[in-house]
């Protein structure tokens, strides 16, 4: 008995460190055909990128990518399309959240990495779409991780080219580490590429937005490699952010342009009364309290709610790029100058 109890309590031991014992890393090309099904071509009117499912209704991607679109096409590994709305932008990260609206509960989705750090010399694989040729990977490491600004950006020489903005950068076990952002170009560099860290679109998903990032991550890498000190120096810092700022605004511009069609087409269709001037859009009249003085007609509630939405995440993005270009010194005047040649200037975003 003693001997049975013996081999009883050596098998769970032995059961015991097997279960412990993690699995044996996939073979690359099992990591990859998992993985495919979730990265997708992003599409607009006026380009395309690359963007992943990391929930049957979730979609991530660039903001670059989106542009001023509210919506987007989404094309599948299959060639199967899908409408997407563009639900969030943080234009200081780069990183856009899509939604769908009817997803479809097969979806193959990307595990996101946990909170550690990647690790410099780790192999990473970016998936997505290089000069539109879809279900495309590259392969490489981790060539640095550098924070500047509170912004993490995971630096890699796997390959990355015009078209995978916006795509998946993956670990060894086929979970997301970075999204795809930028590369430098040949004729300045080779083998740079970098990827805005996951953990920021984790924050971004729950709600938290970045307050002391300094303009977009390509005015974030540019000052990094600049340095700083001298007055010379300070005012290309000053410049580049002015550019950034410019840059953001003028996409937030045809963003707004977009809703100025539909709040025309709500205002004729679904409002009763008068809606008091107010400086700048007619819909800045949704955050004054006394400018709409009637009311929404019945059953257009969700069409008013749709357009409350989008004006709000305007409005964010503007007194986020606000503010950004406030702390890198860009002066009041300039900023001013740039909302106002974009029709984007208003009192209240000051409020």
């Amino acid at each position: 008995m003693a001997a049975a109890a013996a081999s009883k309590r050596a098998d769970a031991a032995a059961a015991a460190t097997a279960a412990a014992t993690p699995p044996a890393p996939a073979g690359l090309e099992d990591v990859i055909s998992r993985a495919m099904p979730a990265v997708v071509r992003v599409e607009t009117s006026s380009g395309f990128g690359s963007g992943f499912f990391i929930a049957p209704d979730t979609i991530l991607t660039n903001v670059h990518v989106v542009g001023a679109s509210s919506t987007v096409t989404i094309r599948r590994l299959d060639g199967r399309t899908l409408t997407a709305r563009v639900q969030t932008t943080a234009p200081e990260l780069d990183i856009a959240v899509l939604r769908i609206a009817n997803p479809d509960a097969g979806q193959a989705t990307l595990p996101i990495a946990s909170s550690a750090e990647p690790r410099q010399g780790q192999d990473v694989i970016a998936l997505g779409t290089p000069l539109g040729l879809q279900n495309t990977v590259t392969r490489g490491i981790v060539s640095a991780v550098r924070t500047v600004g509170g912004l993490t950006l995971v630096q890699t020489d796997a390959a990355i080219n015009p078209g995978n903005s916006g795509g998946p950068l993956l670990d060894r076990s086929g979970q997301v580490i970075g999204i795809t952002t930028m590369a430098m170009r040949s004729s300045i560099a080779q083998g740079l590429g970098f990827a805005v860290a996951i953990a920021h679109a984790q924050a971004l998903l729950a709600g938290k937005r970045s307050v002391d990032q300094r303009g977009t991550p390509l005015s974030t890498l540019n000052e990094a490699m600049s340095g700083a000190g001298t007055t010379a120096d300070a005012e290309a810092a000053r410049d580049r952010a002015t550019r950034s700022y410019e840059q953001v605004i003028t996409a937030l511009a045809r963003r707004a342009d977009a809703l100025d069609e539909r709040w025309r087409s709500f205002t004729r269709i679904c409002y009763e009364g008068r809606i008091a001037p107010v400086a700048g859009r007619e819909w800045f009249a949704l955050w004054e309290p006394r400018a709409m003085q009637g009311a929404v007609s019945p059953g257009c509630t969700s069409a008013f709610s749709d357009i409350r939405r989008i004006a709000d995440d305007v409005r964010d993005a503007i007194v986020a790029a606000g503010e950004t270009a406030r702390q890198a010194d860009v002066y009041p005047g300039t900023r001013r100058e740039i909302l106002q040649r974009s029709r984007l200037a208003y009192p209240g975003w000051d409020r």
